[in-house]
């Protein structure tokens, strides 16, 4: 067998594989999630028989998302739609009814307890992930949606809840044992936005923030100050910023009350896929040591910025280089032109 004829073999192979692959993924029933946090858990109970797509991307701000133009096409595409509630989606019922779309929307907090604002009416707290015990609610309110779509995975869909279920009912005592290693006096959690109240009200620690549950808002004088008589009163030895919050602010309070900044916490977004808080249990499990380890004092960081911040910087330096290599260009081709 000659040199072309092996070529046009595999060649031949690559075609019909991505066929087949793209005819795989047609069939497959269309999810749409409003967050990471959401489609994770979707692709641990769905698995290879679901084609899952977050609308937010990862680093993005669930409270603040503008969805663009390709979003419609997606959501107009999708069978289902799986969303947070608890007003974390303000801009969604808007969007949804533009586009269109005939998907059953399926709340995933259903079930869960919410957490209701002291100064706000019909405001509850919607970060109820931050509860690994309430993550069981989310994967089970997603099997069932799932079981109701696909009726013939209903047993493959059970069997990947029930493996699940276990692994978040371990991780949750291991999250409780961890907290538990911080002295009582010493459980003060500052971060930037109010994202932890859940959390704080199942592992037991006291949370303080210069925004409330939502982002969209400006922190005020005087929460900074709250924050600065927080901080000398407990004594911790660290402060915490979110990867989709810019750390400025946070940054220089930690400067004035010379307290360092400890790890990265996930709140409204997953991380990268290869971070550590990748995945929804990755996420939970990485805020809780970062939490301990700061704490404690026993690791803290000097941070640069995050995700939401070096986004911003790695735009800036995207453009910069693309102006560089466009004037490069117009001066090679003037150069030839003139040659």
């Amino acid at each position: 067998m000659n040199f072309n004829t092996m070529k046009k073999i595999l060649t031949a192979v690559i075609f019909l594989s991505l066929f087949l692959a793209n005819t795989s993924i047609a069939s497959l029933p269309k999810i749409v999630a409003t967050t990471t946090i959401i489609e994770d858990i979707t692709n641990k109970i769905g698995g290879d028989k679901v084609d899952v797509v977050s609308l937010v991307p990862i680093g993005g701000d669930p409270h603040l998302y503008e969805p663009i133009p390709q979003d419609a096409i997606t959501i107009s595409k999708a069978q289902l739609i799986l969303v947070n509630g608890l007003t974390l989606e303000g801009w969604l019922t808007e969007f949804i009814d533009n586009s269109g779309t005939k998907a059953i929307m399926i709340n995933t907090t259903t079930g869960i307890t919410p957490i209701q604002s002291s100064t706000y009416a019909n405001s509850p707290d919607p970060h109820a992930w931050m509860d690994a015990e309430n993550g069981i609610i989310y994967a089970e309110n997603i099997k069932n949606a799932l079981s109701e779509i696909d009726q013939e995975n209903q047993a493959f869909y059970q069997a990947n809840f029930d493996a699940y279920k276990k692994e978040l009912e371990t991780l949750d005592q291991k999250m409780k044992d961890l907290i538990q290693s911080i002295p009582d006096e010493k459980r003060v959690l500052i971060t930037s936005h109010d994202a932890f109240q859940y959390y704080g009200r199942k592992y037991g620690i006291r949370l303080e923030s210069i925004l409330g549950t939502s982002t969209d808002s400006e922190a005020q004088t005087s929460d900074i100050n709250r924050l600065y008589k927080v901080i000398r009163e407990s004594k911790v030895p660290a402060i915490f910023i979110e990867s989709t919050i810019n750390p400025q602010t946070m940054k220089q309070i930690a400067k004035d009350t010379k307290v360092k900044i400890g790890a990265k916490l996930y709140a409204d977004s997953l991380g990268e896929p290869d971070s550590p808080g990748g995945s929804y249990t990755g996420m939970l499990l990485t805020n809780t040591e970062n939490i301990v380890n700061g704490l404690l004092g026993k690791s803290s960081i000097e941070v640069e910025g995050n995700d939401a911040e070096n986004g911003g910087k790695s735009n800036i330096i995207f453009f910069i280089i693309f102006g560089v290599l466009l004037v490069g260009g117009a001066f090679v081709m003037f150069r030839k032109m003139n040659a």
